[in-house]
């Protein structure tokens, strides 16, 4: 095999790897978000219960950033993810 062809052998793999990883994130993100929205609707204070998930979700992810030295575009990305999820979950409940 020439080089072009493992070139392109190896990119047509990442992007099969990419499209598995980019199906598993969004139907883990659903699934995630359902759970959340049921778990919220059922307390007292639903408002509160999803205050206290993102609260606890962004001082984690940046203790677990921080002790890891991690890319700091990825801390950014699941920073914003932590908002993505927190408007999907407040978006069905009761205020």
């Amino acid at each position: 095999m020439t080089a072009s062809q493992d070139k392109d052998e190896t990119i047509a793999q990442l992007r099969a790897e990419v499209t598995e990883l980019s199906g598993l994130a969004l139907a883990t993100g659903v699934i995630l978000t359902q759970l959340l929205q049921t778990t919220c609707s059922r307390e007292l204070n639903p408002q509160g219960a999803v205050d206290k998930i993102v609260k606890n979700a962004r001082d984690g992810i940046e203790a677990f950033s921080k002790q890891n030295s991690s890319n700091p575009a990825m801390t950014e990305r699941a920073l914003e993810a932590i908002t993505q999820y927190e408007d999907q979950i407040r978006s069905v409940l009761r205020t």
